[in-house]
């Protein structure tokens, strides 16, 4: 059964009409939030609000029902001109929600009561996927929020793209709130880098404590990881870095019993998953993309002294990367992660298929995997387009985003906006914009987050 909630807020009347006078015997009702015949969506359209011309109390014979079903009224100590009914809808249902005659009544004139109210309307039917051919189920996760996430990401995939944008370096919504406050809309994602856990718990990053993340969540936004895996420069060392040319970290010695790498990955990893699992507790899903970019120069044709991965992940080849991540894949499901869905990152011939070959090799396999990603930098409108194409077509049964964007340092050339690439056919699922002074700008921003293909933090309905 719904519950009506009727709170009580403040708002502007009309003091001086003549239907206010003491010989109307009626409330007049001055709006609506939920036209008649309108069609709304289920998830999103929770609150029915109906303002009158005068203050008023619920009456306690108040008589309201949606559908046939009874909707328990209750009130807080303000009188207002507006109620609030607090809805419990399903897609693709028609409704009829009618309110007796007298279930609001003046507070400065008893005899002047609410007539009776009948309002139809009914609910958006549940979206088809564009793409049939995107798997239907996540891969591992099985949590409720993280099957609800999944599924409104299938759901809103070729036909919006939601906006993201990179946390300011590890665990704060500061990016998210600057951009909030300077355009007026929120992107509907927070990308949180766990590139510091190896440090946590100290009096500057403890994430041990996921209150900037529920604070996120308890304002409508979604949740997205990732992972810059810093390891010790030496053994032993407290300087660390994620570059294999500073350290002395041996990839395959993480899959050795007694060695140090394998000792600080799997130190490391516990760490992730305590966190992880504190978010899942609190009912929180989260998109994760760990071990990114792998491949780095790895692919190119012609083999040189720099041709390598940029990451220490990729560095020992393709086979080493995989084993890596199925290890961690496959070590987060036996400590019980079940809230996270999988992103993994392609270089795609690294932009120049004349160059390069594809990185399919890295791929860790359908199995492992709910989304694939791709960085892209300063990229025009079409080489936007060029990318998706390929990349969707290369993985047809997962989703394709834009895993980062931003401007290019080199160019300082801002990626396409939305606008841009979206018309030209590049229906990234996300895009993730970096943070910092590279894209600080509000007017690239704005011009995002007002497109009419891009989903903010206000459209996104509730995962819980």
């Amino acid at each position: 059964m719904a519950v009506a909630s009727l709170s009580l807020f403040s708002c502007g009347g009309d003091g001086d009409s003549d239907d206010e006078s003491p010989a109307s015997p009626s409330l007049i009702l001055r709006q609506q939030s939920i036209a008649e015949g309108a069609e709304v969506d289920a998830r999103t359209t929770t609150i029915l609000t109906l303002t009158y011309n005068n203050t008023v109390s619920i009456s306690p014979t108040a008589d309201i029902k949606l559908n046939g079903a009874q909707l328990k009224a209750t009130s807080n100590a303000i009188t207002t001109m507006a109620v609030d009914i607090a809805l419990a809808l399903n897609e693709g249902t028609d409704y009829t929600l009618t309110v007796s005659q007298g279930a609001f009544v003046s507070t400065t004139d008893a005899k002047a009561v609410s007539p009776a109210f009948t309002l139809r309307f009914k609910t958006q039917a549940k979206n088809v996927p564009v793409n049939p051919d995107i798997s239907a189920t996540p891969v591992i996760a099985t949590t409720e929020a993280a099957k609800k996430l999944y599924s409104y990401l299938v759901e809103q995939y070729g036909r919006k793209t939601i906006s993201n944008v990179m946390a300011n370096v590890n665990w704060n919504n500061e990016e998210a709130d600057r951009i909030g406050k300077a355009v007026g809309k929120y992107p509907a994602m927070n990308c949180y880098d766990f590139i510091h856990i190896c440090f946590s718990p100290a009096n500057w990053i403890d994430y041990t404590k996921i209150t900037p993340v529920q604070d996120w969540v308890n304002a409508g936004g979604i949740v997205s990881l990732m992972w810059h895996f810093n390891v010790p420069k030496a053994e032993g060392s407290n300087d660390v870095t994620c570059s294999p040319t500073e350290t002395t970290f041996k990839t395959a010695n993480v899959f050795a019993d007694g060695t140090w790498e394998n000792k600080w990955f799997y130190e490391q990893m516990d760490k992730v998953v305590a966190t992880m699992l504190k978010l899942q507790d609190a009912g929180i899903a989260a998109t994760w993309r760990p071990f990114h970019e792998a491949a780095g120069n790895a692919t190119y044709k012609q083999q040189a002294s720099w041709t390598k991965s940029w990451f220490w992940w990729g560095y020992n080849g393709a086979g080493t990367y995989k084993r890596l991540w199925t290890t961690m894949f496959d070590y987060f499901k036996q400590k019980g992660v079940k809230n996270l869905i999988w992103v993994w990152t392609t270089q795609n011939y690294n932009g120049d298929s004349s160059k390069y070959n594809q990185d399919t090799d890295w791929y860790p396999g359908d199995a492992y995997v709910d989304i694939v990603a791709r960085d892209l930098y300063g990229y025009t409108a079409a080489q936007n387009k060029q990318e998706f194409t390929e990349i969707q077509a290369t993985y047809p049964t997962k989703m394709v985003i834009l895993g980062e964007c931003g401007k290019d340092v080199n160019s300082n050339r801002s990626s396409a906006t939305p606008a841009d690439f979206w018309s030209a056919g590049a229906k990234w699922g996300q895009f993730m914009v970096w943070y910092g002074a590279n894209m600080e700008d509000n007017s690239w921003w704005k011009k995002a987050l007002e497109d009419a293909n891009v989903i903010t933090r206000d459209q996104v309905p509730s995962l819980k």
